[in-house]
């Protein structure tokens, strides 16, 4: 989840034409293969589970989760980690994938880069936030590589890539005064100067839409297309939703609750990662526990509370997989750095991108923000508004199917 109101500047580049390659322009970005090899830090990981003390009992069993985990959450997911949850089995499933590092602009960039056998393919970049990380598209990549047909009837496949935000899992920190403009214009070089692509379609969410949003604003010669399912500029209000005589589905209302309830006691985590990202950061380190009830509460409950049932895949090994991610590659401390350096992200004022590509947008019922599709029509060209009855803030976990036929509608606009 991100942050509170301010201005968002959206930074301005020029970009040659690169022709589209099917290969990495290795170049001078020493772009190499890379393997998850995290087995070695397991036994340290158990042994400080295994050695946390945690209360007998609940202080204030009535107290609920919009208080902080609940201790027998916490105990059950603590439990799991040490007992049967299977590290190497996820390690062996992420390490289907195609893992690669470069170095661009001084910086280690993780991604993903699995190509379909259409020659045809759209390249979609898929942008995560925090605390997420590539793993949450896992269900959705290899899908999006396979030719077939979207809503529409279409014939749509992608090469699809999926960097790790710096400082976020295998990517390195990035210097302090680091911005998500910075990002992306590192993400553009990505896929313009290291893959090769000429234009590209994009998607983000929490953190990630709002490296998109600048992505396709700034580089709009070679981002033709954009999916979200979340927007870097503030909600509006039940008040003003009402005062523009804007009528909301019944999965709209509900999350306009959810809205709700988060400004009211749902973004303590926000001010602390916002201020003094050193304090959370240094104390979570090395207590792999404590990133567990600091993280794991966030995912439930910012999730469809129907997670883990299909077509939500989003259970319990889903979230230690992603929590172990954070612990594993000690970047749990960098990535809450993002807030501190990005405190002014949302726009106030709701302003159209310098660009004529598609904008396409998509609300699940269970995310934490609302945005009705007269405020979506206001930042971009927008030409597909979806609304979801299942799904919150993780799409790509929480609802696959419907994140991966969204974005194959990109198809249905794309002109490349």
């Amino acid at each position: 989840m991100i942050l509170p109101p301010n201005r968002f500047l959206l930074t301005a580049a020029l970009v040659g034409s690169v022709l589209a390659a099917t290969t990495h322009r290795t170049g001078n970005f020493n772009v190499k293969p890379f393997k998850i090899d995290l087995a070695g830090e397991i036994p340290h990981l158990k042994s400080l589970v295994n050695n946390t003390r945690l209360p007998e009992t609940a202080l204030y069993p009535e107290a609920g989760p919009n208080s902080g985990i609940e201790l027998d959450t916490l105990r059950e997911l603590s439990d799991e980690w040490v007992t049967s949850f299977d590290w190497e089995k996820e390690e062996a499933e992420m390490n289907r994938l195609d893992h690669f590092t470069a170095e661009i602009e001084g910086q280690t960039v993780h991604f993903v880069h699995q190509k379909s056998k259409d020659v045809d393919a759209i390249p979609v970049l898929l942008l995560h936030g925090w605390p997420g990380s590539f793993h949450e598209f896992l269900p959705v990549i290899e899908p999006l590589t396979q030719p077939t047909h979207n809503t529409a009837g279409k014939s749509v496949s992608f090469n699809v890539v999926v960097p790790s935000l710096p400082g976020f899992i295998f990517s390195s920190a990035p210097p302090q005064n680091w911005t998500v403009d910075d990002t992306a214009r590192m993400f553009n070089t990505l896929m313009t100067e290291v893959l090769g692509y000429s234009t590209y379609a994009v998607h983000g969410t929490d953190w990630g839409s709002i490296v998109a949003y600048a992505l396709y604003g700034s580089f709009n010669q070679t981002v033709r297309a954009a999916h979200l399912a979340f927007l870097p500029f503030l909600s509006p209000s039940e008040d003003e939703i009402a005062a523009n005589n804007i009528t909301l589905s019944d999965e709209q209302k509900v999350t306009l609750a959810r809205m709700n309830l988060w400004n009211q006691v749902g973004n303590g985590y926000l001010v602390e990662q916002g201020t003094k990202p050193n304090d959370i950061g240094l104390a979570l380190y090395d207590n792999p526990v404590g990133q567990l009830a600091y993280l794991a509460n966030q995912i439930k409950l910012w999730s469809d509370p129907r997670a883990g049932t299909p077509p939500s895949v989003l259970d319990n090994t889903a979230i230690l997989t992603g929590i172990s991610l954070y612990y594993l590659t000690h970047t749990f401390h960098s990535s809450v750095w993002i807030y501190a350096q990005n405190m002014a992200s949302f726009l106030t004022v709701y302003t159209k991108a310098p660009t004529n590509a598609p904008l396409l947008f998509s609300q699940f019922e269970y995310n934490v923000s609302l945005w009705p599709e007269e405020y979506v029509a206001k930042v971009g060209n927008l030409v597909s508004y979806k609304v979801h009855d299942f799904g919150g803030h993780f799409a790509g976990l929480d609802n696959p199917p419907a994140l991966i036929a969204d974005i194959r509608n990109i198809a249905n606009y794309w002109v490349f």
